[in-house]
């Protein structure tokens, strides 16, 4: 992977022979090589490199490292401030927080964790908040769902039950998901569907790999889309809590693996 200081480099020299076109490659360049410091900083944090309350290296010593201007660091030191990871303090310096500081909803700190993103417990918290959320959203699904969003769900299950690998099977049962949230109608519900997409995506993928096969998972699924279909409210309920007594089972499973 080419790093943030050879695409500068190579920014560089591609556009000295034509003065006139040089200020506004560089403008192009300059986001993806800091979104790379981004990245690459982040993931140094979230591997444990940089652990909780040490300090990052001195501003110079980043400038020295990547390549770039100290405007450049400090612009991507204070992305990593708003998403949480960081701390900076007068004649302190920068210091890593405590990952219960970090939005672990966001979907850049979901991908700069990798698998660190699996950690049991956190698996747990996600699930605990599904168990507080879709069962009521299947209930108010079985009453507010239109009939293009039940066929939107009979539509993702379809697309699980012809998954050929466990990455498009959970492409799919997040989609499944999606729009139950969505077909309960209820906004809030609705926005916290797009706020913990990225986080249940990894927490499926979890799940999804623990077992040989998905015949269950499909059972009760579909059992779902028959609940909504006869707007049984209490069947409804009862369909989502199996599914998330499933992916429970599941995700115990893959941690004492």
């Amino acid at each position: 992977m080419t790093s943030p200081a050879e695409t500068r480099a190579k920014t560089t020299a591609e556009t000295s022979s034509e003065p006139g076109a040089a200020t506004l490659v560089v403008r192009r360049a300059k986001p993806r090589v800091q979104k790379e410091i981004i990245a690459t900083l982040a993931r140094a944090i979230a591997s444990g490199r940089y652990p909780p309350n040490s300090n990052l290296p001195r501003e110079n010593d980043l400038c020295a490292e990547f390549g770039v201007s100290r405007t450049v660091i400090r612009e991507a030191l204070k992305v990593l401030e708003s998403k949480g990871l960081l701390r900076g303090r007068p004649r302190v310096g920068t210091t890593v927080r405590d990952k219960e500081d970090w939005n672990l909803l966001d979907p850049d700190i979901v991908d700069w964790m990798g698998t660190g993103f699996l950690d049991p417990a956190l698996l747990m918290s996600i699930l605990e908040a599904r168990r507080a959320i879709e069962p009521a959203a299947a209930e108010l699904a079985a009453t507010r769902a239109t009939t293009q969003e039940i066929a939107d769900l009979d539509h993702a299950w379809q697309r699980m039950a012809e998954a050929v690998d466990d990455e498009t099977f959970t492409e799919a049962d997040v989609a499944f998901h999606t729009v139950l949230l969505k077909a309960s109608h209820n906004r809030v519900f609705a926005q916290f569907s797009g706020l913990i997409h990225a986080a249940m995506q990894r927490a499926l993928g979890a799940s999804n790999r623990s077992v040989a096969n998905h015949e269950e998972a499909l059972r009760v699924h579909h059992w779902l889309v028959e609940a909504l279909r006869l707007r049984d409210k209490e069947g409804a309920r009862k369909a989502v809590e199996a599914i998330l007594d499933l992916a429970e089972r599941d995700l115990r499973a893959a941690a004492a693996e």
